[in-house]
């Protein structure tokens, strides 16, 4: 059985840029499209997450335009982003997809679902906000931050990003990181810092936008956050589930950005139950 620590590498050319990307699961029903964080690429998904909606889903996960192994520049806009995540989605192929999305991912998935409402089922939307959204324009800060505080104390960044400073917190950020490398054979690359740096500027549009009209999203949402987001504030998260017509919010407590990942069995199991509903 293929799982995310083995799936191969495959590549997709469309619009003059090649997109790698990772491709399991049953090939029956509507595939699951993950859309990536800030800074990720292909092996910053927790493999508990991929593998465990594989089970009965069929997953791809890919690198945006300009990170890791996918060629070309990075653009500077959410925007640019989602046309390009639409791009390499109708590279394979696909008609209609369900997406899976985490934190700028959800920014794209937002934008994806109000550009092409046809092409998306089902979104779910994790550690993310609104455009205009409370603290998103504070992103930059805040990651730079966390960057200088785990270089002091020789850790990874995400372990303050992603994980409360409780117990709990620093518990499950050490055995995320763990899963992280897992995969031992064909990485992906890192992200430069000039892609970095495109994606940071997106981020800040996106917190200074008008909020967009989300009554129109006529699609189920499942929005899932941790109760102590210091990245997007866990207000976003509320926000986007009121303004959605089909939503449903769950919080996980003591948890930080990543609550998806401190508590991914519970979280698979509701994303299955949520994919799974006619």
């Amino acid at each position: 059985m293929t799982t995310y620590r083995n799936a191969p590498t495959h590549t997709v050319t469309a619009g003059g840029v090649t997109y790698a990307y990772r491709d399991l699961g049953p090939r029956t029903g509507v595939p699951v499209v993950f859309i990536t964080h800030l800074a990720a690429v292909l092996d910053n998904w927790d493999p508990r997450v991929v593998d465990g909606i594989a089970a009965k889903h069929r997953v791809i996960t890919f690198d945006n335009r300009g990170v890791g192994a996918t060629t070309g520049s990075t653009p500077k806009t959410i925007q640019e982003m989602a046309k390009d995540a639409v791009t390499f989605i109708r590279a394979l192929g696909l008609e209609q997809v369900d997406i899976l999305s985490f934190s700028m991912g959800g920014m794209i998935a937002q934008v994806i679902v109000q550009t092409d409402p046809q092409l998306v089922r089902k979104l779910i939307l994790t550690g993310t906000g609104p455009a205009g959204g409370e603290g998103i324009k504070n992103v930059t800060r805040v990651s730079h931050l966390d960057t200088v505080r785990a270089l002091l104390t020789l850790q990874d960044p995400k372990q303050f990003l992603f994980f409360t400073r409780t117990a709990n917190g620093r518990r499950a950020g050490k055995e995320f990181l763990g899963r992280l490398k897992e995969r031992t054979k064909d990485r992906d690359k890192a992200i430069s810092l000039t892609a970095y740096g495109a994606q940071l500027k997106a981020i800040h549009r996106w917190g200074l936008e008008r909020p967009h009209d989300l009554s129109r999203v006529q699609q189920p949402v499942l929005v899932a956050n941790g109760d102590n987001d210091r990245m997007v504030p866990t207000p976003n998260s509320a926000d986007l589930a009121r303004r959605l017509p089909n939503a449903e919010l769950v919080i996980y407590p003591d948890a930080g950005h990543g609550g998806i990942f401190q508590f991914h069995e519970q979280f698979v199991a509701k994303a299955l139950e949520f994919l799974e509903r006619p």
